[in-house]
């Protein structure tokens, strides 16, 4: 009989219970703030025919069944039903950048809880849920299937899954995405959208590629970083690192004029990324990692709902 390695067994435990946690606080925010909401914000991709029955005065004309009609001499209407089954598909950036965090949280627990919130409300409603990892390649794909074990999975993938890479490709992700689903569905795309130009080629890959994808899917963007990144606090010389490039740059953040170029510049990318995706009608939501985030995914779930189902 060969011997448990301690440290291997340590791992799983704590695997298992940050997986445990993860599914405890997603599911409790699911069940008290997004029961119902999710339902419709994500509405079936059409309706099918379910019966014929009798016409009564109110009843839509244009659902008559007139050959149903004719041979019965009265008036008969078509009743449909919604094709209510998803499929979600997680995107979720496991690049290098990913797991800074200046707080208790790194951007990719973030990544992980978003995932799971989408994750546990869709299996609610009976939906599928798939899974893509990606750096500047595709490293894991979970194919989309129902149930609470293979949710768990997805949420352990998302917080433990180690990448071979650590660059980010949004674009060769998409592809990917496109290629793999042979139907219309929602896809969750998660990530910190850093870009080495964030207003040059890159932006407009990226926007070009978005724009494609979410003309024969349902794509929605979640930004997710955090408040360093963000603002950078006053205290002195910092060395600032690009986690997936390794280039480095030292900042004086005692320099006002510094200070407020970099915090401006910032906020211009957020802005500017945000904007476009505006204008081409692709939903986008920004989260940080040192901000309550429900009260937004509510209110995100609630303006869906209330606009309807993407045409």
């Amino acid at each position: 009989m060969s011997k448990i390695d301690p440290k291997s067994a340590e791992k799983t435990r704590e695997i298992l219970q940050k997986v445990h946690q993860i599914e405890i606080k997603t599911n409790r925010l699911v069940n008290d703030t997004l029961a119902g909401q999710y339902h419709s914000a994500f509405k079936g991709q059409g309706m099918n025919f379910d019966e014929v029955r009798e016409y009564n005065p109110g009843d839509e004309v244009k659902n008559i069944d007139w050959n149903v009609t004719a041979r019965s001499g009265r008036p008969f209407i078509k009743k449909f039903i919604e094709e209510r089954e998803l499929t979600i598909l997680l995107m979720i950036d496991i690049s290098s950048s990913g797991i800074y965090g200046s707080g208790d949280q790194t951007k990719r627990d973030l990544a992980a809880e978003l995932g799971s919130m989408f994750a546990f409300s869709a299996i609610r409603n009976r939906d599928k849920v798939g899974l893509v990892l990606f750096t500047d390649q595709v490293e894991q794909y979970v194919p989309p299937q129902k149930g609470n074990n293979h949710v768990l999975r997805v949420i352990r993938d998302i917080l433990f899954f180690q990448p071979k890479h650590k660059q980010t490709d949004i674009c060769n992700a998409l592809d990917y995405a496109n290629q793999m689903l042979n139907r219309k569905s929602v896809i969750i795309l998660i990530s910190d959208f850093c870009l080495n130009d964030p207003y040059g080629e890159n932006l407009n890959k990226l926007l070009t590629k978005i724009d494609i994808t979410n003309r024969k899917h349902d794509l929605i963007c979640l930004s997710v970083a955090d408040p360093v990144e963000k603002q950078l606090p006053a205290c002195g010389l910092l060395t600032l690192e690009d986690i997936e490039s390794g280039q480095q740059v030292l900042v004086d953040t005692r320099d006002k004029k510094t200070l407020e170029l970099f915090n401006q510049l910032a906020l211009e990318r957020d802005e500017e990324l945000h904007n476009q995706l505006k204008k081409k009608g692709i939903d986008h939501l920004q989260v940080r990692t040192d901000e309550p985030y429900i009260k937004e995914l509510y209110k995100f779930f609630k303006i869906r709902g209330k606009r309807g189902r993407r045409s």
